[in-house]
């Protein structure tokens, strides 16, 4: 089972992470020998509740974009003035798309504004692969949000005759 893991976190771009009951959030990550390494907080991605959880389930995708694996993983928030801080954090930041500044002025910004910086260790003997993967799609119905727009009509610049 740990070769499947392994892999999926080695591949791992983007992992669905839940915490407790709540809904999975797709997140951007980094692998870091066998974790993911997360940040969430001001300015970064909405991950609400992870930065203060002991566990999270994560979920895995495969080369076909599907899933593959779901686990539960302990979560270990870095400390800024720790060793650990320094050799991950610049890592993350320069595969970070579109960030304004360079990979140094994006560490400061997280030290500084309080983001959390995260070490997702998957528990392997919580690994769920296929065939223990369930047969549903797992899909869920979109959350409302303040942000849905109405869509309009279709501009006509001629009147259309049905038939």
């Amino acid at each position: 089972m740990t070769g499947v893991l392994d892999e999926a976190i080695k591949k791992a771009a983007i992992a669905w992470i839940s915490v407790a009951d709540g809904p999975a959030y797709a997140l951007w990550c980094m692998p870091v020998e066998t974790s993911l390494a997360v940040v969430t907080g001001p300015g970064e991605q909405y991950a609400p509740g992870l930065a203060e959880a002991d566990r999270a389930t994560v979920r895995l995708r495969g080369d076909h974009g599907g899933l593959i694996l779901t686990t539960e993983a302990v979560v270990h928030r870095l400390d800024p003035d720790r060793e650990e801080w320094a050799e991950i954090a610049p890592q993350l930041a320069g595969k970070r798309l579109n960030a304004s500044g360079s990979a140094e002025e994006l560490v400061a910004r997280w030290a500084g504004s309080g983001c959390a910086l995260l070490r997702l260790t998957p528990a392997e003997e919580t690994v769920v692969a296929a065939p223990g993967l369930p047969g549903e799609s797992g899909a869920a119905t979109p959350r409302e949000t303040p942000a849905r727009v109405e869509t309009r009509r279709p501009f006509r610049l001629h009147k259309v005759v049905r038939r």
